[in-house]
């Protein structure tokens, strides 16, 4: 199994950046995972904007030069792992633009006669990890899982892709957030993880 993890929280000092450690170093355990690759979005100065004009057009994004090696990355992936906060209930703007750019027409989905497109990513699968400042059941009972809908329904799905795994960790600026135990859930999940 190849496994892309995209990290995408601005400080290397992070909870964040904990637990993206924890994945690659439960993954570089697992036997079944072959290769790992990582794309730091922010150190990578991704450029979120989503920009476009009469001579690039949205419908041609999937084939915009710049673009090229973070589609071969997503192709290359078997399993495609997120690690980010939950910003004002959603992750960064950073990510969003990642996904506005790279899942873009005829690469993740293909439009087609009836109300839903031919998804092109399928058999892959997603691992989404993300801390929020709150309570964990904030996005559940406050914000009626906007989070999960977004990525999964609205983006996920609508691409083909139909397994997608959530750990939503809360309290993370708090000491009593059991930041360890988090972590040790993180190491031992990726550990032990088939495909």
């Amino acid at each position: 199994m190849n496994m892309l993890v995209i990290y995408t929280h601005p400080n290397h000092q992070s909870y964040n950046y904990s637990l993206f450690e924890a994945v690659i170093k439960g993954a570089k355990e697992n036997k079944t995972i072959q290769d790992i690759r990582v794309l730091d979005l922010y150190e990578e100065k991704f450029n979120p904007v989503l920009f476009f004009d009469s001579e690039h057009r949205r419908r041609d994004m999937h084939k915009d030069p710049l673009l090229e090696k973070y589609r071969e990355q997503l192709l290359w992936a078997d399993k495609i792992v997120m690690v980010y906060p939950i910003w004002w209930g959603r992750p960064p703007a950073m990510l969003l633009g990642y996904i506005d750019q790279l899942f873009a027409s005829e690469f993740a989905y293909r439009d087609k006669k009836g109300l839903l497109p031919e998804g092109l990513l399928k058999g892959k699968s997603v691992v989404c990890i993300s801390t929020m400042k709150g309570p964990t059941l904030y996005p559940l009972l406050w914000l009626n899982n906007a989070h999960k809908i977004l990525m999964r329904k609205a983006l996920f799905n609508f691409v083909g892709i139909k397994k997608v795994k959530f750990f939503e960790f809360g309290f993370s600026e708090s000491p009593k957030g059991k930041h360890v135990q988090k972590q040790q859930k993180i190491y031992r999940y990726f550990n032990m993880m088939r495909a």
